[in-house]
């Protein structure tokens, strides 16, 4: 009897309970993931009475106050949402299909800054694509055995076999031969200013110091040279030199403390056009885009007063993400690995300082380590999955450098304004920037040619998917022995 008392005691509370409105939206933006996820799989049209649908289980969902149903109402929401939006990328898509395994004409616009292979060959991606004359969506995987010089934002015309793509990108062409490169003035604005500044930056600093000092402020790592790039690839630290939401949480995390002093206005104020302009500078890559929402509502919570749940924070702006680009959730490694690692860095993290310290707030030195391990213990089983490779040495070579980095990127700035500023004196003041960073060259050079960093560790599905669950496991014992409140914790403070 008492048993059953129970039983009926619980089922009348989650059927009765006042389920506060962010959770129904983070169930909404689960479901979103998920219906864009099946529309790949069931490639049907969905058309706009999915959408409708879509919205009004959310509007019920919301107002409904049995709290079972609207859990599932809401889910359901979100994968009508999914499959309609979903569905509408492919049918836009439909143009690369029907072109592949044909020799084509491409004209397209570059979206990131084009990168090198470690044979030398370029490789960027294009999307407002125009395909023999017919405009298409989705975007391109290119890659060219010449040198030339081009840079993100770039109008593009491409000869070459279309072939089938990979992960989220519909279609590829390989060994492809350019045409035509035109650049439109004042097109990308941001970009220019971005390379203005490394320009300034190499005025006080020397090479190969100056690209990674670039590379950490300005995620611009396409000028690294190619040894440098190789022996980073090879410890597993080239996140470091790209734009990314380590790079955008530490000028925001400063630029709080700093102008909050003046008055907590202006701290919102400047440390949003810090996000706004970092972003626009580095390109909205799936890392980019994710860090920049993230981070942003984060200062907005801040700013009123509140706090998001790190759940509710992760499942929304991730099916905020996938709905603006459902390709994000067909595949893209670089947008799972972004997600992955902020797992790491706003919940195994703080579970780990409540763990050893309690209630006593962490330095600075000691919050960066602890996010930078945590967010590199959550990739690891996707990284020995996907790439097959894991230098034993990764470990060893993020302990040695990722705490410096503020400092090399504050250090990169001021060289950067003083060189425009005071030319004259501009390796001056480049000097201790340069000297930091050439420890962090000699650090990098000395482990990748240690006989370990040439190890590979390699892990098949099934041991990936142990690992990641004993990772889910320990923050389950963290959580249960600290009994830590995830709403105290604030990506910004």
């Amino acid at each position: 009897m008492d048993v059953q008392v129970k039983y009926y005691r619980l089922k009348n509370r989650i059927k009765y309970r006042n389920i506060h409105v962010s959770w129904i939206i983070a169930l909404i933006s689960i479901g979103v993931i998920l219906g864009s996820t099946l529309s790949l799989f069931y490639s049907e049209y969905y058309g706009f009475e999915w959408l409708f649908i879509g919205l009004c289980l959310t509007f019920i969902s919301i107002t409904n106050k049995t709290g079972g149903l609207k859990l599932l109402l809401a889910i359901l929401a979100g994968v009508s949402i999914g499959l309609w939006r979903g569905s509408n990328l492919i049918a836009d898509q439909f143009p690369l299909s029907s072109y592949q395994e044909q020799t084509v004409v491409v004209q397209g616009s570059i979206v990131e800054d084009p990168t090198y292979n470690v044979d030398g060959e370029l490789r960027f991606k294009v999307d407002q694509i125009v395909i023999n004359n017919e405009v298409s969506s989705g975007e391109i995987w290119v890659s060219v055995s010449k040198n030339t010089d081009i840079k993100r934002s770039d109008t593009v015309v491409l000869y070459g076999e279309l072939s089938k793509g990979f992960g989220n990108i519909p279609a590829a062409m390989y060994r492809t031969k350019i045409l035509d490169v035109s650049r439109q003035d004042y097109s990308d604005v941001a970009r220019d200013t971005r390379d203005w500044f490394a320009a300034n930056i190499r005025e006080g600093i020397r090479e190969p110091e100056a690209s990674l000092g670039s590379g950490f402020l300005l995620g611009q790592k396409t000028v690294l040279p190619e040894k440098l790039d190789n022996e980073l690839r090879l410890l597993g630290l080239t996140h470091i030199v790209v734009a990314s939401g380590y790079n955008l949480s530490i000028l925001v995390r400063y630029s709080r403390r700093l102008f909050f002093k003046i008055s907590r206005f202006t701290a919102l104020a400047m440390s949003g056009f810090l996000v706004y302009v970092f972003a626009n500078v580095t390109g909205f890559s799936p890392s980019m885009t994710r860090a920049s929402l993230i981070t942003g509502l984060s200062l907005a919570a801040w700013y009123f007063g509140r706090k998001f749940h790190p759940v509710v924070l992760l499942s929304f702006s991730a099916g905020l993400t996938v709905l603006i680009n459902p390709a994000y959730a067909w595949g893209d490694i670089g947008w799972l690995l972004s997600f992955s690692a902020f797992v790491g860095v706003i919940i195994l993290s703080p579970l780990i300082h409540s763990y050893f310290w309690g209630e006593n707030k962490p330095g600075n030195f000691r919050q960066i380590f602890i996010e930078t391990m945590s967010a590199q213990l959550l990739t690891l089983p996707i990284i020995m999955y996907v790439f097959g490779q894991y230098s034993p040495l990764a470990i060893v070579a993020n302990v040695l450098i990722l705490p410096l980095i503020p400092i090399a990127m504050l250090l990169t700035f001021f060289t950067g304004l003083f060189s425009f500023f005071l030319p004259s004196y501009a390796s001056i003041f480049g000097w201790p920037a340069e000297t930091l960073m050439g420890y962090m060259t000699v650090v990098t050079e000395r482990l990748a040619t240690h006989p370990l960093a040439g190890s590979e560790i390699r892990l098949e599905l099934l041991p990936a998917a142990v690992l990641s669950l004993g990772i889910a496991g320990l923050i389950g014992f963290l959580w249960v022995k600290t009994k830590y409140s995830f709403r105290e914790y604030s990506l910004v403070e």
